[in-house]
């Protein structure tokens, strides 16, 4: 992948950038807000590894002003702040992922090549969660038990879902992710493609389930 990092530690950049580059990714790093956001205007990227704390320029802000932007492009962040409500946060302003410091390298690792499966278009374009994969390329959801076919709908709220897994994703989130910021959907569209979801991943005998999260909103895992 050709990353962007955006980290203010030069330190952590040192130990970054030969790390992602040893493990085949061509990085770029930027070091403060603005920095950053020039870089992204004028180069082309597969990923960003986005510190939230810059200077200049605030990590979330950044976020904010890319996706406003149109940029579609897969974002993880990395930061100090790792409390539930600032992963919430993060994913809230159009983060893809979320890794707190301090972190293990296989880790990150792992992660930047999940968002690399996941890329709309990109390699392999196969989401996992436990024993289900959907290929979001085709639109099959496949399970233990077989496979089968999922709207493009489906597969957007499925693969937002898997590649959360183990977190709790607000109801206005997933509206946002799903539908677009913009769109005038009623929140009963997203029952109703929830229940479409859990039923799919019944029909393909996966223990994958879409816990409900009272007052919070959904989460997916193998139970």
């Amino acid at each position: 992948m050709q990353l962007l990092l955006i980290e203010d530690d030069r330190a952590l950049c040192e130990f970054l950038v030969p790390l992602l580059r040893t493990h085949g990714h061509s990085v770029t790093a930027a070091h403060t807000g603005p920095d950053g956001l020039a870089a992204l205007r004028e180069g082309e990227f597969d990923g960003v590894i986005l510190d939230r704390m810059l200077p200049g320029l605030d990590g979330l802000t950044l976020l904010h002003t890319l996706r406003a932007e149109g940029f579609a492009l897969p974002v993880l962040m990395l930061t100090a702040l790792g409390a539930p409500g600032d992963k919430v946060e993060g994913l809230d302003a159009g983060a893809d992922d979320y890794l707190a410091k301090p972190f293990d390298a296989s880790e990150l690792l792992a992660r930047l090549r999940a968002l690399a499966r996941g890329r709309s278009g990109g390699y392999g374009a196969v989401v996992r969660c436990g024993d289900a994969a959907l290929d979001t390329g085709a639109r099959v959801l496949t399970g233990p038990k077989g496979r089968c076919e999922v709207s493009g709908r489906e597969a957007a709220l499925l693969a937002f879902l898997f590649r959360n897994a183990g977190q709790v994703l607000p109801r206005a989130l997933l509206l946002d992710r799903v539908w677009g910021a913009d769109s005038e959907v009623e929140e009963g569209n997203l029952n109703n493609y929830i229940f479409f979801a859990r039923r799919r991943l019944q029909q393909v005998g996966s223990r994958v389930q879409i816990q409900t999260v009272r007052g919070l909103g959904y989460r997916a895992g193998e139970c």
